[in-house]
């Protein structure tokens, strides 16, 4: 199979590959606590054939009290192929079209070595409104033979980036809403303060998606809206937001416009917004 460096393939590229025993599907959408109907139940009642879910809040640390910490190594190679993937399998992982939480199923899989992933464009909206097939249900895959080991540089720390207020040897960035970033409204996870990282930029991850469609915009109007953000691509950068997930959009348009090397800050405000936590800034960047 042909692949190419762009982390996105198009509906048509999956729907001709649709019962390929070495291309495995994952719904990977997700939700904000307390938003109806759940993510899981959406999936029940319609997902791509064939596709198992991928459960952000059960593919994390559970000891940990911080929301959907990555796990060890060894969860994931078990929580994966306990959905059926295998270590040579290609893996396309699509979500709902505006929640964005596959690429941060994406970057995990990349985070514990495992290439051979890609997200779909678009994700489930698009895929039906050009009138593909859904099913509904939960499948029974047989399960996969997978294995994993966690490369360290995909992640950022609370200290690291405490470090990083002195050097500022990495850019950090910010994908909440502006009004939450400026910290004019208060957190949606309660007991945590409001504002962003001290030096931190600001790029919504939602202005990096076409709202009617859930495409991912041109690698041109990336490249703008990040240029608009105040981030220099040539430079370190860490992607961060409210617990770790949107924050991995801005990951994938970065990866699209070349940029290697990024870092994502796992913990994200949940950590760093703590009421005992770091330094925060309010206002604008």
């Amino acid at each position: 199979m042909t692949m190419t460096d762009d982390p996105l393939v198009p509906t048509e590229w999956l729907a001709a590959r649709l019962g390929d025993p070495t291309v495995k599907v994952l719904d990977a959408s997700f939700k904000m606590p307390g938003v109806m109907p759940r993510p899981g139940d959406d999936y029940l009642a319609a997902h791509i054939p064939g596709a198992v879910y991928f459960d952000v809040e059960e593919v994390c640390d559970a000891s940990d009290p911080r929301p959907h910490m990555f796990p060890d190594a060894a969860q994931f190679a078990r929580d994966v192929a306990a959905m059926g993937v295998s270590t040579g399998d290609t893996v396309v992982i699509y979500d709902a079209g505006g929640w964005v939480a596959a690429p941060r199923a994406w970057w995990m899989f990349l985070s514990f070595g495992h290439d051979r992933v890609r997200i779909l464009d678009g994700g489930l909206k698009k895929w039906q409104a050009e009138g593909r097939p859904v099913e509904a249900g939960k499948p029974s895959p047989a399960p996969g033979k997978f294995t994993a080991q966690l490369d360290p540089n995909y992640l950022r720390s609370k200290q690291q980036l405490v470090d990083n207020l002195d050097s500022a040897a990495e850019q950090v960035i910010d994908a909440r809403a502006a009004d939450r970033f400026e910290g004019r409204v208060p957190e949606p996870r309660p007991g945590l303060r409001a504002g962003h990282i001290p030096g931190s930029r600001n790029l919504p991850y939602n202005e990096l998606f076409d709202a009617a469609t859930g495409v991912m915009k041109s690698p041109a109007e990336l490249r703008v809206a990040f240029e608009r953000a105040g981030v220099a691509l040539e430079r370190p950068i860490v992607t961060s937001c409210g617990s770790g997930v949107s924050a991995a959009v801005l990951t994938l348009a970065l990866y699209r416009l070349g940029v290697r090397g990024s870092a994502l800050y796992d913990g994200s405000w949940s950590e760093w917004g703590l009421t005992d936590g770091p330094p925060v800034a309010v206002g604008p960047a």
